[in-house]
């Protein structure tokens, strides 16, 4: 992908709504295009964390680890992001990131992005905020998942109290 069809890419990605053509420009230099297919995992629970993603087309589901299965916690697609931890130093993945379809993003280093915060605060700032948002959205995910998950145990008897 072209550095031009990077910038579009990243100007009509809702993520990053607000942000400054300065800040997009910066993104566009440390941007990549990776795709995934379907059923391939993207990241595991516990993996360290590298790398940032926005999803430009496809859906991932995310998913938490539990006894003998994996619980959808959120599936996400076009238009949002994924690996928020990579922006966090010594902070492992905290879900697993499965493709549902066949998955096209665009790829950050979180060590590279995180340098251009120290550089550029007011960049940091403004994509951190986005990034928050992120993690509050996955944390309620999490617990209406969790809240559904042993609502129908407690309803079958498996739960006590």
């Amino acid at each position: 992908m072209a550095t031009s069809q990077i910038i579009a890419a990243l100007a009509h990605h809702p993520f990053l709504d607000g942000l400054q053509p300065a800040h997009l420009d910066k993104l566009a230099s440390l941007a990549f295009e990776i795709t995934f297919e379907p059923d391939q995992v993207i990241f595991r629970e516990g993996d360290p964390s590298s790398l940032f993603y926005l999803i430009l087309s496809g859906r991932v589901a995310v998913e938490v680890a539990a006894p003998g299965r994996f619980i959808t916690i959120q599936t996400i697609g076009e238009g949002e992001e994924l690996g928020w931890s990579s922006l966090l130093d010594q902070v492992n993945k905290q879900f697993r990131a499965r493709c549902v379809e066949p998955v096209r993003a665009l790829a950050f280093d979180g060590t590279r992005l995180t340098a251009e915060f120290e550089c550029d605060h007011e960049f940091g700032y403004m994509l951190l905020r986005k990034v928050l948002a992120t993690v509050a959205e996955r944390l309620r995910a999490t617990r209406l998942q969790m809240l559904d998950v042993y609502a129908s145990k407690s309803a079958k008897g498996e739960v006590s109290q």
